[in-house]
C-alpha cells in the first residue's frame, strides 16, 4: 500500500488530468483487487460527467456517462455526503439492473479547494466492502489526485499569434460570420444550439437533447474541468467567459474550439442564462487574416458596434448600403445614419433583441433604393454584430412562387368545389346555380348564360345577371353563320372577347344584341359524349383580357359543366315526363256537389326527388252520397305512380258499385297483394251521406282525418287503423261519425305532417292549430285560401324534399229535411198507384209538376218490379237536390239486370224504359236489402222534359196497355 503511494508521489508536477485520473484509478483497482474504477467530475447543473475509467467495458459505463448528482447512484451519494459510501449491488439505488459483476461500489468525493468537484468509484471484487486500511488508501489516492489536478497545466490550443486590443475584438466579431451560437439556461440546464453549433460540436440533430449534457459529452476529458472552472469563474465575477478546449467530432477525432460568452442575472444577482458563441481555432493566423480579407469583400453587409451602438467595423457592402466609407462610419452611432432612420422600427427591434441578449433576424426595406435586406443581429461579449443580406430577388421569387402556389391551390380548390357541387346537381337549374356560385365570384364575372341547341335556335337553359327581355331576344335569334355563340359551337373552341369594340369589329350586325352592362365575354362550347350541344357564356362588366391561365381554367370548367348539364337535361326530360304522368293520374278538377264543396293540393317532393304515389279524389255517388278518398303508395318513382293510377281507377270502379267502405278496402288490399311483396299503400276512404249527415270511415295504415266543427274545434277520429294495403288481413274496420252541417273534413297524406325534423304527432298538432286559427280569422271560409295557409304552414321549403304531400279539404253539407220525403208501401199491386199519388202530390209541393209524368212512370216501373220479383218491406223516398232522385227500397238482395227482349217477349223492357226516362239509375245494397234509384235532371228555363206519352213507343210498336190497369 505504501509502495503504491510512493510510486504515485514520484509523478512530476505538470501531468495532464487524463494521466492523473488514469494512474489514480489503476492503483486503486490494483490495491483493492477490484474489477474496475471510474472518475466523474461535476458539470453544470446537477450532472456528473464520466471523464476516465479503468477495467470497465463500454457496455457497463455507457449508462454512467452522465450521472445526476442529486440521484441515488454511488458517485452522487458520495458527492452529496462529502465522505465515502459503500453500496452493495442489488440494494436500492445500486443500479442492480445493469448486471454489474462485482459485489458493490465504493465511492469517495473529490474536492477542488473547498468545493466538491467529482467522485472516484471502485467496483469491488469478491472480497466485498473495503477494509478500514483500504478505505484509508483510497482517501490517500483521492488526496493525491486533488493536489495534482491543481498543478495540471491548462489546455493549450494550436500554435498561433493572438491578436490584441480592438483589432482582436474585431477579428473575433468577423469570425462570427461562421460561428455557432449557444444559449445556456443556468437554472434549468436547457441548452440551445443553432445549426452552426451542432456542426461545430459534432452532434447530429437527432442526437441533440437540448441539455447541457450534450456539451459535456463532446468535451475532451482533460479539458472539461478547467473549462467548467472558467465558466463558473465568469458567472461569479460577472465577467466574460472565454475558453479554448477540444471537442469530439463525428469521426471520433478531436479539434480545438474557442468559446466566448456572458451571463445574465435577475434582480437579485442570481445567474439566469449564459449566451455566447463558439468557433474552430485550428487554423493559423495567416488563415485568419485571409478570412478577414474575405469578409471585408464578401457580398453580405457586415457591421460591428459596441454597446453604445458606435460602429467599430464595416465591410465594403455595408459601406455601400449605408452610403458612407469605413472612415466616415467608424465611431458614428448607427441610429444617426440617414439610411437607418428611414427604416421604421429598426432601432427599437435591434435594442429589444440586444436587451434580451438573443440573436434576432428580420427583413428591412430601404425606401431610398427600394431594396429589401435581411438583418441578423448577434449579441456578443463586447458589442453586437449585424449582417445585411440583400434578399430583394430572393423574396420576389419567393413571393411569386407563393402566389403561383396559392393560385394553383385556389384553382384546384375551385375545381374541387365545383366538381362536388356539380355532382350533387340534379336539374339544369342546379347546374346553372352551381356555376354561378363557384365560377363567377373568383373571376369577378357579372353574368352567366347557358344555352342549348333546339332546332335552328339556341334556347337559354339558365342565366344569371341578364334581364328577361334580353333573354327573350336571344331565344328568338335564329342560327346565323356569323355569331360568336354559333362560331364557338361549330369550331368546338372557346372564344374570348376582351371589349365591346372587339365584339363590334367582328360582328357589327349583332351590335344591337349587346347587353350594355357587359364589356367582355368568354364563349365556352359545351361538349359531352362526342357532340357539342350548347354554349356557356361568362361575361364581365368591364373590359378584360383573360390570361392564358384563366382561359385554360375556364376551358377545364366548361368540360365539367357540359358533362353535368347533359346528365341534368336527361333528368329534366325524364322528370318532366314523370310529373306529367303523375299529374295526369290525379283529378283535373274537383266536382261541385251539393253534398260538399272542396279544394285540394298536391305538393311534389323537393327538387331532385322522384315522383311519388300520393293521390286524392272526390267521387259523386247516388242519393246525395259522396266518397272522399286520399292515398299514398309507398316509395317514389314511375312504378309507384303507375300503382297509384291503378288504385285510383279501382277505387272509382268499386265506389260506383256503391260497396261499403270496408268492402272497398278489402278489394283494394287484394289488388295490392297481387302486385307483389314490395308493394304497399295506405288509404283513407270516407263515405258521406248528406241525407243522414253520417260519414263512414275506413283506414288502411293512413293518418286519421281532421274534422273541424262549426264552432272551430278540431277533432281527429282515432279508430285503430288497419295495416297498410298489401299487409292487412280483411275485414277492415268502419267507423261512423255524425257530422254537423258546415263542418270541414280534411284528408291528407303523411307527407303533410311528417318529416325528418318533425314527428307525425307534432305535425298533426300543428295542422289542428292552423285549422283552428283559420276558422277564427275567417280564412276557412275560402277553401282555396285555407289550402294556401296549410301549405305555407306545414310545408316550408326545406321540408319539401322529403316526401310528396296531398290533402283534400271538404265542407260537408246536409240535404234539408223539407227536400226529402219518404213513404212505406204495401206489398201488393196497389202499391204502384199509391206511389204515383205520393209522387204527384210531393212534386206539386216542390213546384216540379213538369217532372210528374216521367216520375210516375219511373216509380210505377220500379214498384211493379219490386212487387213482382222481390219482397218487402217496400219504401219510397224522393230527394230534391241537384236532381230529382226517386228511391224504392225492398228486402231482397237480388239486383235488377237489363236484358234485351225480343218482339214476342211479354216483359223485359222495364229497365230499358228506366234507362231511357232517367238521367242515371242504379241499385245499391242496404243493411235490410237493396235500393233501386233513378235521377232526373231538374228543368231549366226553356227546357223540354220528355214524358211518358212521348216515350211509350220506345217500349214496343204495339204497346197500348193502360199503365194504371197493368200496375
Amino acid at each position: 500500500m505504501n509502495a503504491r503511494l510512493a510510486l504515485l508521489s514520484s509523478v512530476a508536477p505538470g501531468a495532464t488530468e487524463s494521466e492523473i485520473f488514469r494512474l489514480a484509478l489503476q492503483h486503486a483497482v490494483g490495491e483493492l483487487g477490484a474489477f474496475g474504477a471510474a472518475m466523474h467530475l461535476r458539470g453544470p447543473m446537477s450532472a456528473l460527467r464520466l471523464v476516465s475509467s479503468v477495467g470497465l467495458p463500454t457496455a457497463l459505463t455507457r449508462s454512467w456517462e452522465i450521472v445526476d448528482q442529486e440521484g441515488p447512484l454511488a458517485p452522487a451519494r458520495a458527492l452529496h455526503r462529502g465522505s465515502g459510501v459503500w453500496t452493495p449491488l442489488g440494494s436500492p439505488g445500486s443500479d442492480a439492473d445493469a448486471a454489474w459483476p462485482g459485489t458493490g461500489l465504493a465511492a469517495l468525493p473529490v474536492f477542488g479547494g473547498k468545493r466538491s468537484i467529482g467522485a472516484l468509484t471502485v467496483l469491488a471484487g469478491e472480497h466485498g466492502e473495503p477494509t478500514p486500511e483500504q478505505w484509508g488508501f483510497l482517501r490517500a489516492v483521492v488526496t493525491w489526485t486533488e493536489e495534482r489536478m491543481a498543478q495540471a497545466p491548462p489546455p493549450s490550443g494550436p500554435s498561433q499569434t493572438e491578436p490584441s486590443g480592438d483589432r482582436d475584438r474585431l477579428r473575433q466579431a468577423l469570425k462570427e460570420v461562421s460561428v455557432g451560437s449557444w444559449d445556456w439556461n443556468i437554472q434549468t440546464g436547457d441548452l440551445i444550439w443553432d445549426e452552426a453549433a451542432l456542426e461545430l460540436y459534432g452532434t447530429r440533430p437527432e442526437d441533440y437533447t437540448g441539455k447541457i449534457e450534450n456539451w459535456m459529452r463532446i468535451v475532451h476529458p482533460d479539458d472539461l474541468a478547467p473549462t467548467l472552472d472558467a465558466a463558473g469563474q465568469a458567472i461569479r465575477d460577472h465577467g466574460v467567459y472565454e475558453a479554448e478546449y477540444r471537442v469530439r467530432r463525428l469521426d471520433g477525432t478531436y479539434g480545438w474550439t474557442l468559446a466566448r460568452g456572458r451571463a445574465t442575472y435577475d434582480e437579485h444577482g442570481e445567474p439566469l442564462r449564459m449566451i455566447g458563441v463558439g468557433w474552430e481555432s485550428n487554423e493559423s493566423r495567416s488563415a485568419r487574416d485571409a478570412l478577414s480579407r474575405a469578409l471585408r469583400h464578401m457580398s453580405d453587409g457586415f457591421l460591428a458596434v459596441d454597446y453604445e451602438w458606435r460602429i467599430t467595423f464595416a465591410n465594403l457592402e455595408a459601406e455601400r448600403t449605408l452610403g458612407f466609407s469605413e472612415e466616415e462610419l467608424f465611431g458614428r452611432i448607427l441610429w444617426e445614419l440617414p439610411s437607418a432612420r428611414q427604416v421604421p422600427g429598426l432601432e427599437s427591434r435591434c435594442r429589444n433583441a440586444a436587451a434580451e441578449a438573443r440573436s434576432a433576424g428580420f427583413d428591412v426595406h430601404m425606401p431610398d433604393s427600394g431594396r429589401r435586406y435581411h438583418l441578423r443581429l448577434v449579441p456578443g461579449p463586447d458589442g453586437h454584430t449585424l449582417y445585411l443580406t440583400d434578399v430583394t430577388e430572393k423574396r420576389r421569387l419567393a413571393e411569386e412562387r407563393q402566389a403561383a402556389e396559392r393560385a394553383a391551390s385556389q384553382r384546384a380548390a375551385r375545381i374541387a368545389e365545383l366538381t362536388t357541387a356539380l355532382a350533387k346537381a340534379t336539374t339544369s337549374r342546379d347546374v346553372v346555380d352551381a356555376v354561378a356560385r363557384r365560377v363567377l365570384p373568383p373571376f369577378a364575372a357579372a353574368g352567366l348564360l347557358v344555352q342549348a341547341i333546339e332546332g335552328d335556335r339556341l334556347h337559354h337553359v339558365g342565366a344569371v345577371g341578364y334581364p328577361d327581355d334580353f333573354l327573350e331576344g336571344v331565344d328568338r335569334h335564329a342560327w346565323t353563320p356569323h355569331n360568336p355563340a354559333w362560331e364557338a359551337i361549330q369550331a368546338d373552341t372557346p372564344l374570348f372577347l376582351s371589349s365591346p369594340q372587339e365584339f363590334a369589329a367582328r360582328w357589327p350586325e349583332l351590335a344591337g344584341l349587346l347587353d350594355g352592362d357587359k364589356q367582355a365575354w368568354a364563349f365556352l362550347p359545351l361538349t359531352a359524349s362526342g357532340h357539342t350541344f350548347g354554349v356557356c357564356v361568362i361575361s364581365f362588366d368591364r373590359p378584360r383580357r383573360l390570361t392564358d391561365e384563366e382561359r385554360a381554367l375556364l376551358t377545364t370548367i366548361s368540360a365539367l359543366v357540359a358533362q353535368s348539364l347533359e346528365r341534368a337535361r336527361l333528368y329534366d326530360a325524364e322528370h318532366t315526363r314523370s310529373r306529367e304522368l303523375q299529374r295526369s293520374l290525379l283529378p283535373r278538377d274537383l266536382p261541385d256537389l251539393p253534398a260538399c264543396t272542396a279544394a285540394a293540393r298536391y305538393l311534389p317532393a323537393g327538387q331532385g326527388a322522384d315522383v311519388g304515389g300520393d293521390w286524392y279524389d272526390i267521387i259523386p255517388l247516388s242519393s246525395g252520397q259522396v266518397a272522399l278518398v286520399v292515398g299514398d303508395v309507398m316509395g317514389h318513382g314511375l312504378p309507384e305512380a303507375a300503382t297509384m293510377g291503378r288504385l285510383r281507377t279501382a277505387v272509382h270502379t268499386l265506389a260506383d258499385l256503391e260497396l261499403p267502405p270496408g268492402e272497398i278496402m278489402g278489394h283494394l288490399n287484394d289488388i295490392v297483394v297481387g302486385m307483389g311483396e314490395a308493394s304497399y299503400a295506405t288509404c283513407l276512404y270516407a263515405l258521406y251521406d248528406s241525407t243522414t249527415r253520417v260519414c263512414s270511415l275506413a283506414r288502411a295504415g293512413h293518418p286519421p282525418p281532421a274534422l273541424v266543427h262549426p264552432d272551430g274545434t278540431v277533432h281527429f277520429p282515432e279508430p285503430d287503423a288497419d295495416p297498410p294495403l298489401g299487409a292487412a288481413e280483411p275485414p277492415f274496420e268502419t267507423v261512423e261519425l255524425e257530422v254537423p252541417e258546415g263542418s270541414l273534413l280534411v284528408l291528407y297524406t303523411d307527407g303533410l305532417v311528417e318529416s325528418s325534423k318533425r314527428e307525425i304527432d307534432e305535425g298533426m298538432a300543428e295542422l289542428a292549430r292552423l285549422l283552428s286559427t283559420a276558422h277564427e280569422d275567417g280564412t276557412a271560409v275560402d277553401l282555396e285560401r285555407l289550402c294556401d295557409r296549410l301549405t305555407a304552414g306545414l310545408l316550408p321549403t326545406e321540408q319539401q324534399a322529403a316526401d310528396d304531400a296531398a290533402f283534400l279539404v271538404a265542407r260537408l253539407h246536409s240535404l234539408p229535411a223539407d227536400r226529402m220525403a219518404s213513404w212505406p208501401l204495401p206489398e201488393d199491386p196497389k202499391a204502384a198507384g199509391q206511389a204515383r199519388r205520393h209522387v204527384r202530390e210531393q212534386l206539386a209541393a216542390w213546384g216540379l209538376d213538369d217532372l210528374t209524368p216521367t216520375a210516375e212512370l219511373l216509380v210505377s216501373e220500379l214498384v211493379g218490379n219490386v212487387v213482382r220479383h222481390a219482397r218487402g218491406p217496400v219504401r219510397l223516398r224522393l230527394l230534391h237536390g241537384a236532381e230529382l232522385i226517386c228511391e224504392v227500397y225492398d228486402g231482397s238482395q237480388t239486383m235488377p239486370r237489363i236484358r234485351r227482349a225480343t218482339e214476342t217477349d211479354e216483359g223485359g223492357r222495364g229497365l230499358q224504359l228506366i234507362t231511357a226516362l232517367s238521367g242515371r239509375w242504379g241499385a245499391r245494397y242496404t243493411p235490410a236489402g237493396k235500393c233501386i234509384w233513378t235521377e232526373q235532371p231538374l228543368p231549366g228555363p226553356g227546357d223540354h222534359t220528355a214524358d211518358a206519352s212521348e216515350l211509350v213507343f220506345l217500349n214496343a210498336p204495339d204497346f197500348d196497355e193502360d199503365w194504371d190497369a197493368l200496375l
